[in-house]
């Protein structure tokens, strides 16, 4: 899945978030699960590209915040039915609680 998410404007960024866009959920995890491995304490999760304002804004995330980030977003793979990909995060929120 491509992390970059073009809007007009940010409000139209925050009416996505406001509305628990699933796209943004599957975007989280998607670069959490893909960067596990990875040897950076920080890494990149999305772009946000706004069209109007012609700017790009980097959304970043701590390692260490991995597993709260996915038990929250876990509640949107729920309530869309995505049941393999949520036994997929909870091994890796279990994975996460043991190390």
């Amino acid at each position: 899945m491509n992390n970059e998410i073009t809007v007009n404007n940010a409000s139209e960024f925050q009416a996505m978030l406001d509305n628990k866009d699933f796209k943004i959920a599957q975007i989280i995890v998607d670069s959490i699960l893909k960067n596990l491995d990875s040897p950076k304490t920080n890494i990149h999760i999305m772009s946000i590209n706004c069209f109007e304002e012609d700017v790009t804004y980097d959304i970043t995330l701590d390692k260490k915040h991995f597993k709260s980030v996915l038990e929250e977003n876990l509640k949107h793979f729920i309530k869309q039915e995505q049941y393999e990909m949520c036994s997929k995060i909870v091994e890796v929120i279990n994975n996460l609680k043991e190390n």
